[in-house]
Parts: C-alpha cells; structure tokens; sequence
C-alpha cells in the first residue's frame, strides 16, 4: 500500500512526543556498516546504503521508512545465523547489510516507533 501524505503527521507526532529522528547508536551502527562496507567491497543494496546515509544524518524518517526498517528485519533476521555475522575482521555481507540499517539497536528502535505510529492513529 502506498503512503498516502498527510500533512498533520508531523504535527501529531510532536504532539505525542514521538521523534522519528534515529537515535545516536543507531546512526553510529550505520556508519560502521558504511565503513565495513568501503572496507570489504560487500553487503547491502543502494537502498541500504541510502538508508544508511539517512541514519548517519540523523534526519527525520517518515512513518513509512519506520515500516520498511521493520520489515528488513523481519526478513533478514535469518542472516544473523550466517558464517561470520558479528565478526569485525572478516563479516559477512548480511552482517554488514544489517548494520547499514542501523543493527540490532535500529531494529528495536523501528518496532518501537512502529508501535508509536499505530498507538497515534
């Protein structure tokens, strides 16, 4: 389903206290899978390396970048049974793919402001 612009998003999401601004460590998982990714010529697509620039910019998202973050997960949490997912010296691609959407801190950060959205609606 396409998502439909609605101009009082960012007005009711101020109102409730809800910033879809990625925090900190989330960025700083992004910008190490950027890192890993120079390094080893490997892991992520253009769309994971996009969002892994609007995460190091630590620009607002939009409640449908919230839902694609979610689904990412939901969908790649089987590569973290892959040889060498975590390993910093030689990690595999989904381990760097993973990180360029922000690691496991992004992934409890999405699920917690795709909660956030739907408590808002």
């Amino acid at each position: 389903m396409p998502y439909a612009y609605d101009p009082f998003d960012e007005i009711r999401r101020e109102a409730s206290g809800v910033s879809l601004i990625p925090p900190q460590v989330v960025a700083d998982n992004a910008a190490r899978g950027l890192v890993l990714r120079r390094q080893f010529g490997r892991g992520g697509t253009e769309i994971g390396v996009g969002r892994a620039e609007e995460l190091v910019a630590r620009t607002e998202l939009t409640p449908q970048t919230i839902k694609r973050m979610v689904s990412y997960f939901a969908r790649h949490e089987v590569d973290k049974r892959g040889k060498n997912f975590g390993n910093e010296q030689n990690p595999s691609a989904g381990y760097i793919a993973w990180l360029l959407w922000g690691g496991d801190e992004g992934r409890a950060w999405a699920l917690e402001m795709k909660r956030a959205i739907a408590d808002q609606a």
